[in-house]
């Protein structure tokens, strides 16, 4: 059977893999809700400073200045920085899982899968560097701040556990047939993907086409016949 964007007796694939995934407390714990405008302020903010200034530079005075909101606000929300930073990571981590799930669910073959996911890749580097940046400062304070480093854990853990459950959703929907774990698959489709944004960020005016190639040849010996 092949994958549709559609959703059939056992339901779409985006809907069967959020219903695979289990439940998880946010990696967060910002301490008030998001939902206010002022907060995705801050947060976009805070984002953007990190990859001007890197984590370190990225003070509650200049955040604050740059969402047009007061220090005290910031406090309010987040607590400190570092808090600040985790729940920066956590919102666009979610947010892309999400629309990925979504893209996925179009797949029909491996090579949709794989090429999806490489799409992907390259324009999240392409339009949105910052958001690379953002994990690696991310990961570099979690070797510092015990704190953080829980954060960073759980997700990184979220976030394998989503892609996991696509990756069997697409299995038991005849998409794909995994070689190992969805886990483990999981890891290192985003093994290649770290790897890769990296390299491709440090030398912008480099052609990856042909790594990039290579990078699908690797990924589809995991996922296809």
């Amino acid at each position: 059977m092949t994958q549709t964007a559609t959703a059939d007796s056992n339901g779409s694939f985006a809907e069967r893999a959020s219903a695979q995934r289990e439940g998880g407390e946010p990696a967060g714990g910002a301490t008030r809700s998001l939902s206010g405008e002022k907060a995705q302020r801050i947060v976009e903010a805070m984002r953007h400073s990190v990859a001007r200034r890197g984590a370190a530079g990225s003070t509650f005075d200049h955040v604050s200045r740059e969402a047009g909101v007061s220090r005290g606000l910031l406090h309010y929300y987040f607590g400190t920085k570092e808090q600040l930073l985790v729940e920066a990571a956590r919102r666009d981590c979610e947010l892309r899982i999400e629309a990925l799930e979504q893209r996925l669910a179009g797949a029909q073959t491996a090579d949709d899968f794989v090429a999806l996911l490489a799409q992907n890749l390259q324009k999240t580097v392409r339009k949105d560097p910052d958001f690379v940046t953002l994990l690696f400062e991310l990961f570099t304070l979690s070797r510092r701040n015990a704190e953080i480093a829980v954060e960073y854990v759980r997700l990184v853990t979220l976030t394998r556990e989503r892609l996991a459950s696509m990756l069997a959703a697409a299995q038991e929907d005849g998409v794909l047939r995994l070689h190992a774990e969805p886990e483990a698959v999981a890891d290192i489709l985003f093994s290649l993907g770290d790897g890769f944004a990296l390299r491709m960020i440090s030398e912008p005016d480099r052609d990856f086409t042909a790594t990039i190639r290579a990078g699908i040849e690797c990924a589809r010996s995991l996922v296809a016949d």
